[in-house]
């Protein structure tokens, strides 16, 4: 029994015809969780974006889709009408381009999390998840490319990223109050870098490794064989497949020992970016001249994440190796693109 994983035991007591309500349902993560939780066999989903519908990522069979700004008050207590779960996942973000140049706009995010949590305890649900993120930790910590990996505790004192980080940590800091004064059960995942098939990929608001996969695809296409990489190709980062992503959220919200708790999900498997290009070179089957832009967004220099905790609590942890899944990733941009160029449909037409 040496080697054995702990038993955990986890709090499945969400009946299959128990409404559960996800929130940023028309993105990437979200409209993967409305997935996974119709594939397990729950038969009342809502699912919630503030897209019109034609411009959802995905549409699941069998979902109650509504298009709201749960922004506002009146829609977020229209979103969580007999809800037992609630998942939030809404938010005006991107990858960093998005989130150095419009912080604004993430800051603002924080009216969907306050009206969320206090409609969903008014409206009697049972748990409330709310999706953090590792722009929430001391960015002090992140100089440094060969980064020692955040573990929960290091996003205080605070020191968040500008806009969306800072966002992130005011937000946790109102789930874990409602649990200490009024006894609603919240749940708080910090994502690290998420990415896969039907995300995004072109248009300003796509993560590293999908911009990567379709800057390698269009100098394929264009014959033209150099790349643009921002920064200096040093910075690194870990990355979780979607799969992970939603298979640890939903442990992650049935777990009694991570109440109010804040918990790294992310792969702990540190990636530069200059390795990124060449993993993506590897399934393109070509070789770039890399030319580094400077000037532009890279964020800090260096995020990993810590996984002690959520091993030690769940005896689990985001194991996807980057290099299967950004293989699985490549191939989906490289449809998506060819579907572009003879006019179909693609995700970022929706975007």
């Amino acid at each position: 029994m040496n080697n054995a994983e702990p038993v955990i035991t986890l709090n499945r007591d969400t009946k299959k015809d128990d409404l559960i309500v996800i929130t940023g349902a028309g993105g990437f993560i979200a409209g993967a969780l409305t997935r996974y939780f119709h594939n397990q066999g729950f038969t009342r989903i809502r699912a919630i974006d503030k897209k019109p519908l034609p411009n959802w990522y995905q549409h699941v069979p069998g979902v109650e889709n509504l298009c709201l700004d749960v922004s506002e008050k009146e829609n977020a207590i229209r979103a969580v009408e007999g809800a037992v779960e609630v998942y939030n996942l809404a938010a005006d973000m991107g990858g960093m381009g998005f989130i150095e140049r419009f912080r604004i706009e993430c800051l603002r995010s924080i009216l969907i999390n306050t009206h969320m949590v206090e409609a969903a305890y008014r409206a009697g649900a049972k748990r409330y998840f709310f999706s953090s993120s590792a722009c929430a930790y001391n960015v002090t910590l992140q100089q440094d490319p060969h980064v020692r990996a955040l573990k929960e505790s290091d996003a205080y004192p605070a020191m968040a990223e500008r806009g969306y980080g800072w966002e992130k940590l005011m937000s946790e800091m109102f789930c874990q109050e409602y649990w200490a004064e009024r006894k609603f059960e919240t749940h708080i995942a910090r994502f690290h870098n998420v990415y896969g098939p039907l995300g995004t990929w072109d248009g300003g608001r796509e993560k590293a490794p999908a911009a990567i996969c379709r800057k390698v695809i269009e100098a394929k296409e264009a014959g033209k064989h150099e790349i643009v990489i921002w920064g200096d190709g040093t910075q690194t980062r870990s990355f979780m497949y979607i799969d992970d992503c939603v298979k640890g959220i939903d442990m992650i919200m049935h777990c009694d020992k991570l109440i109010a708790t804040p918990i790294n999900l992310g792969s702990n498997e540190l990636i530069a970016i200059n390795d990124l290009v060449s993993m993506a070179e590897e399934i393109g089957g070509i070789k770039l001249e890399r030319k580094y832009d400077l000037g532009a967004p890279r964020g800090v220099a260096g995020r990993n994440s810590d996984n002690t905790f959520i091993k030690q609590v769940l005896g689990w942890e985001p194991n996807i190796q980057f290099r299967q899944g950004l293989a699985k990733t490549y191939v989906w941009i490289e449809q998506q693109y060819a579907d572009r160029k003879v006019g179909k449909h693609t995700v970022e037409d929706h975007a």
